[in-house]
């Protein structure tokens, strides 16, 4: 085949010179073959890449720096990681009882998580290379590219551990449902098809007797949209869930971020996770830096309570805005925020964190809510708690104003899909309904009937206390946002 090559290679340049001589002009020729040659180097995926980059794909160092003690929050999720990586470090042990190691780990949960940071804990723990591309990295106009770029996604892992003269090599591929999805539902695109039948051919192709094993870990927050194939045992054999942390949980995160920082001897973690439910490790990454930050701008030298406080607002709702409403309408949102806030502490005591009517991304002002301890299971007398609270800030606008307004609109929105959330579980008069099957009108009217139920039972707790929206309305435009404590000695005061 090489003397075939080279022949050709010398006819070929025998055939320029003799052109050249001749007097031809060969500048259309040689833009001609300029650019066929981009092409044929594009429609491979290597145009302006070369082979340690995979197209567009990084590839990380094969230390990765990172362990599981530096990931809290997750314990259930590094046990399970953890015995299945047990079976890439002990091959002698796993040969002797006949076990077949693993070939993929999917790693599913929502955004913020640690998924990648698992990923990069387990190649440390194992002493494997760390390859890592995104599932979007794969795809392109051109026919074939997805599926090269696989193949050079593992030869790449080999050709590394190699180098680094070690035995194993993990093939990290994150956003997995883009190449990964049901097939079939692309039909205007089939390299996304292609793209997938390559990834589990490679899959399929690797072997427990090779010098160099490979262990693929994939992360994904949708894995409903995955293909059956990928997820049957002998590709990704173990799922992992990934779930947001609970208050240990937070506890612990917070404690791995604020290392380094100095924090103010009054400052409770343990507050902070209180006040943080729903938060994913990334956000509270987010707000342990934002509180630094905010010491930073004003020039002091410790992290304080306050500036966490004003970090954790600015994570929910965004950066404090310029605009500021005219004085009627911001009275009427501090009677507003009121209502909510009474309403919270008539049916959850000690559940508001904080009041304010400083402007944050959309909204012109909130209440904050705590939650005393971790919840999964909601009952029905919860559910229209919730529902109560959501109305609370448009029945004290009507008891003070005596009309409601279009802030109220997000309110009702929240309400009507709780309502909804109460019918679809069956805890409504309907009784147990399946929605596709009971008329519309039914759960319309079992919908409006929640709604007004608790409607009514709002304004009888707001009718005796328009005084109390009152003082908290005027404290409200004063101090711009007051803390749950003094909201709760109003109450009993009053």
């Amino acid at each position: 085949m090489n003397k075939y090559l080279e022949l050709m290679v010398g006819v070929g340049l025998g055939l320029i010179v003799y052109l050249v001589w001749s007097g031809v002009d060969l500048t259309p020729l040689l833009l001609l073959a300029a650019a066929g040659g981009a092409l044929f180097l594009l429609t491979q995926g290597r145009l302006g890449h070369n082979f340690e980059t995979i197209g567009n794909q990084s590839v990380i160092k094969t230390v990765t720096g990172v362990n599981f003690e530096d990931i809290g929050g997750q314990e259930m999720a590094k046990r399970e990681l953890l015995e299945a990586l047990d079976f890439v470090s002990r091959q002698d042990q796993i040969k002797k009882l006949g076990i077949r190691p693993l070939k993929g780990i999917l790693l599913t949960g929502p955004p913020g998580t640690g998924k990648t940071l698992l990923a990069k804990a387990a190649a440390n723990y194992t002493d494997s290379v760390f390859v890592s591309s995104s599932g979007s990295e794969f795809v392109e106009m051109y026919a074939g590219v997805g599926a090269q770029r696989i193949r050079q996604l593992f030869a790449k892992a080999r050709n590394l551990a190699v180098k680094a003269g070690k035995q194993s090599a993990i093939v990290f591929i994150d956003e997995l449902e883009v190449i990964a999805g049901k097939r079939g539902s692309h039909s205007s695109h089939l390299e996304y098809d292609q793209t997938l039948n390559q990834l589990l051919v490679e899959m399929d192709g690797i072997r427990p007797n090779e010098a160099v094993k490979i262990l693929v870990i994939a992360a994904t927050n949708r894995p409903d949209l995955l293909d059956a194939a990928i997820l049957r045992p002998g590709r990704f054999d173990r799922q992992v869930k990934v779930e947001l942390p609970d208050k240990e949980g937070r506890i612990h995160i917070l404690k791995i971020h604020a290392k380094g920082k100095p924090l103010a001897a009054e400052v409770d973690l343990e507050e902070v996770a209180k006040d943080t439910f729903g938060f994913s490790g990334a956000h509270l990454e987010s707000l342990i830096n934002e509180a630094a930050i905010l010491a930073f701008r004003k020039g002091s030298k410790q992290i304080t309570m306050a500036e966490i406080r004003e970090a954790i607002d600015k994570v929910i709702m965004g950066e404090k805005l310029d605009r500021r409403p005219e004085p009627n309408e911001l009275k009427r949102v501090a009677a507003h925020e009121a209502g909510h806030a009474l309403i919270s502490e008539l049916l959850r005591p000690g559940s508001v964190a904080t009041v304010t009517v400083t402007p944050r991304g959309k909204a012109l002002g909130f209440m904050r809510q705590t939650q005393a301890q971790e919840q999964f299971l909601y009952t029905k007398d919860y559910l229209q708690d919730q529902i109560a609270i959501c109305l609370g800030g448009a029945m004290a606008e009507e008891l003070i104003y005596g009309n409601l307004s279009t802030g109220s609109a997000n309110d009702f929105e929240q309400a009507a899909s709780i309502a909804g959330q109460i019918i679809k579980t069956g805890l409504s008069e309907l009784g147990i309904v399946d929605q596709n099957l009971t008329s519309k009108d039914k759960i319309a009217a079992a919908m409006e009937q929640i709604l007004n139920e608790q409607k009514e039972r709002v304004k009888k707790l707001l009718a005796p206390k328009a005084e109390l929206i009152e003082l908290i309305s005027a404290n409200l435009l004063e101090k711009e946002k007051i803390p749950g404590a003094w909201l709760r000695e109003q109450l009993k005061c009053a």
